[in-house]
Formats: structure tokens, C-alpha cells, sequence
């Protein structure tokens, strides 16, 4: 049997999270946005913002309000860390 996991973040835990580098609020990833940032783990242009490889796929990620960086969520946490930010690339 093939069971697809998917993430779950408390709502009481994402109503306090914000980004510890900006302050800035975070909310889930909706599908097309998590797809597009694996799209470029897959292609190895995911980038911390340490500037190390993201080389492993997310299963969920929090993306801070103006959309600059994304946090990953692995088993339902959170890594909040500053170093363990995700680069999103401007779009135009």
C-alpha cells in the first residue's frame, strides 16, 4: 500500500511562528509552491541561506509573508532555524 504522508502543523503553533531572522509571520506551503521548491532540490539549485545544498525533499514548509524564505518542516516540526532558511527566488 502506497500512503502518501502529509504535514501537519498545529494552527496554535503557526499563529505564534515567525521567521528568527526577519520577525516576519510564516504560513504553510500550499502544494504548487512546495512542488516548484522540490523541483529545485531535485535540480540541486535549492539553497540555505548558509549557502549549503538543500538535498533532501521537503514533505512541508512554512514560507515567511513576503515570500523571500522557507523553513522546513520535517515530521511536523518546524527547523526554525536562521541557518536552515531556504532562499526563494524573486519572482518578476
Amino acid at each position: 500500500m502506497n500512503c502518501k504522508r502529509v504535514a501537519f502543523v498545529d494552527k496554535k503553533l503557526l499563529d505564534i511562528l515567525v521567521c528568527p531572522v526577519s520577525g516576519a509571520a510564516v504560513s504553510l506551503a500550499d502544494g504548487d509552491t512546495l512542488a516548484r521548491l522540490n523541483e529545485r532540490v531535485a535540480a540541486g539549485d535549492a539553497r540555505y541561506v548558509d549557502d549549503s545544498t538543500v538535498d533532501t525533499p521537503l514533505e512541508a514548509a512554512l514560507i515567511t509573508s513576503d515570500r523571500s524564505t522557507a523553513y522546513r518542516v520535517d515530521d511536523g516540526i518546524p527547523v526554525m532555524l536562521p541557518e536552515r532558511g531556504i532562499d526563494l527566488p524573486v519572482r518578476a
